[in-house]
């Protein structure tokens, strides 16, 4: 059986702790590895490794540090399909869906790769006689990165890419479902000339969370993953005087109006739904459609799901692949049978799918007449379920929206540019999508939702993860007037 040790210090580091997890293949349903689960003195020792590094990598040049993120990019490029072999072995998304977190991973770094440009601080001269003003951006020490089981490559390459290029020293806990990625990260890093300590990996579960949260010397926290855990994460964190992002769950809305390209809404609905299992933070869930487009829509929708292959996410040809453990498919499919019994219809049922008779699979789902009271509506289901919501008009769908808890992400589909005009004005939501169903910024720009979607007051990656990662210094400076420093300094004065 394999084993999967922490990284520490540039050194793979077997675990004393005496506990383990069961990392699973979820296509086969079989363990694959056992997975170290870090004790509290272990992560004492992480943090004790990293601080230690810090200090020589904070003093590091910018050149030094674009050279190493520039030799890293060119070593995570070149070898973008092993890490997604990884991804998708662990994970269970199909092997392409794979590559392409993988390249969303790739492209925060080379973001990163540009940090030397983005730090650059401002100068003020003369703002009184003879004093000038500038500020600079310092690294803020070591940080942590608790990072999700749906993105192993991605999330944890939206934090560590900027942290480590603005100097600081991370340590990245990643699920414990599927610790692989990181790892070959870290050895990548290594391999790409960071100085050891810089990026380390702590497995665990709670009781390395927790170790992170309370720790004196951890700066900043970074986490991805559901609402309650980030909702924690924050409080625990911010109490013991960190800063803190923490991205939380989801329920993310398409609105397709009437005049919208049915085919076109169906597609992207299909894909947006249905894409990774439904295990995205930034898939569509609950579809809502103005007036006559809902007829239209839901046959259509239904209409593609036949076609969508359901496998093993190695295997040529499969559009979906398994949901990440037995449990979670189970749960997922319980908002099916609990849907029908609230009086919606369920117009395409995962659970009689032609599925794999190993694996935690569950097929695409089609509900019809949701209404918000049900708990397939309410709930962050995290699995291949769509449900539409029908109303009357454009208000309608846009009250419903700014109803809901969640703020994360949200579209709309139409030709009709004023009233996307007034949906991206109005609605209460961090991320929009104008006939783009799944509207995850550029590296450039930040990512992150509104409400319970978000917890503190920072976006991920972007110029918002720069501000996270680094703190402000204000220098003001007066010099002696040159015409009497002499006498002023006490030196004779030159004639």
């Amino acid at each position: 059986m394999r084993s999967i040790h922490h990284y520490l210090d540039g050194q793979i580091v077997p675990s004393t702790s005496g506990r383990t997890g069961d990392v699973y293949d979820p296509a086969t349903g079989l363990v694959q590895a056992r997975v170290d689960l870090a004790s509290i003195g272990e992560v004492e020792l992480a943090v004790a490794k990293a601080k230690q590094a810090f200090p020589a990598w904070r003093d590091a040049s910018l050149a030094q540090r674009t050279q190493v993120m520039f030799n890293f990019r060119e070593i995570f490029s070149a070898r973008r399909e092993e890490l997604a072999a990884i991804v998708s072995s662990e994970q269970g998304k199909v092997f392409s869906d794979a590559v392409g977190e993988v390249m969303r991973a790739l492209e925060n770094i080379e973001f990163a790769c540009g940090l030397a440009t983005h730090l650059r601080g401002e100068f003020s001269p003369q703002v009184s006689g003879g004093v000038d003003v500038h500020s600079i951006r310092e690294p803020i020490g070591v940080v942590a990165n608790i990072t999700p089981f749906n993105f192993p490559a991605m999330v944890p390459a939206w934090m560590f890419s900027t942290a480590i290029a603005c100097g600081n020293a991370v340590i990245c806990k990643p699920s414990e479902r599927d610790p692989s990625a990181v790892m070959k990260i870290a050895e990548w890093m290594s391999e790409a000339g960071l100085p050891n300590g810089i990026y380390n990996v702590l497995h665990g579960d709670k009781v390395a969370v927790d170790g992170l949260l309370h720790h004196p010397d951890v700066a900043a926290i970074s986490f991805v993953g559901s609402t309650p855990i980030a909702k924690y994460v924050y409080e625990i964190g911010t109490a013991a005087g960190k800063r803190v992002q923490a991205l939380g769950g989801a329920k993310n809305h398409m609105v397709v109006l009437p005049d919208a390209d049915i085919e076109m809404a169906a597609d992207a609905a299909v894909s947006a739904g249905y894409g990774a299992a439904g295990e995205r933070c930034m898939a569509i869930s609950a579809v809502v459609a103005v007036g006559e487009a809902g007829d239209q829509l839901v046959e259509a929708v239904a209409h593609r799901i036949p076609g969508i292959k359901v496998g093993p996410g190695t295997a040529p040809d499969v559009e979906m692949g398994p949901l990440i453990t037995g449990e979670h498919r189970d749960r997922v499919a319980g908002y099916i049978g609990g849907a029908a019994a609230a009086g919606a219809t369920v117009v395409v049922d995962g659970r009689e799918a032609d599925l794999p008779l190993e694996g935690f699979f569950l097929g695409p789902t089609l509900i019809d007449q949701v209404t918000p009271t049900m708990d397939c509506y309410l709930d962050e289901i995290f699995g291949p379920v769509l449900s539409v919501l029908r109303v009357d008009t454009f208000d309608e769908a846009v009250a419903m929206i700014n109803a809901n808890p969640f703020g994360n992400g949200t579209a709309i589909f139409t030709r009709d540019g004023g009233a996307a005009r007034r949906f991206q004005n109005e609605v209460e939501v961090g991320m929009i999508g104008i006939n783009v169903p799944i509207p995850v910024p550029v590296a450039s720009h930040s990512f992150g939702g509104w409400k319970s979607s978000l917890f503190g007051d920072t976006h991920m990656y972007g110029p918002e993860g720069i501000r996270f990662f680094t703190r402000a210094k204000a220098i003001t400076t007066r010099w002696p007037d040159p015409a009497t420093s002499a006498i002023d300094l006490g030196f004779p004065r030159n004639t």
